[in-house]
């Protein structure tokens, strides 16, 4: 599945929000950075709150998103754009 060209920062962190549970904990300029929680375990991720988001940084999250949760890549994509 190619990833969303249009996407903006908002409409991921709601994404992420959602399907995942990340909860946003700090909102600085123009960056917000949501946290998930599992355990003793936290994972962050930085989203930039720009209108549309660029391709290599969206992957990136989705990346850092599918390592913490030990999910494939794929599957990542396939809830939060499918």
């Amino acid at each position: 599945m190619k990833l969303p060209r249009d996407l903006s920062g908002h409409e991921l962190a709601g994404l992420l929000s959602r399907h995942y549970g990340y909860r946003r904990t700090r909102s600085r300029g123009s960056h917000m950075t949501l946290t998930l929680t599992s355990g003793s375990r936290a994972h962050s991720v930085t989203v930039p709150l720009n209108r549309a988001l660029r391709t290599g940084t969206l992957d990136a999250i989705v990346s850092a998103v599918s390592r913490f949760l030990d999910l494939p890549k794929r599957d990542v994509r396939e809830t939060l754009f499918g």
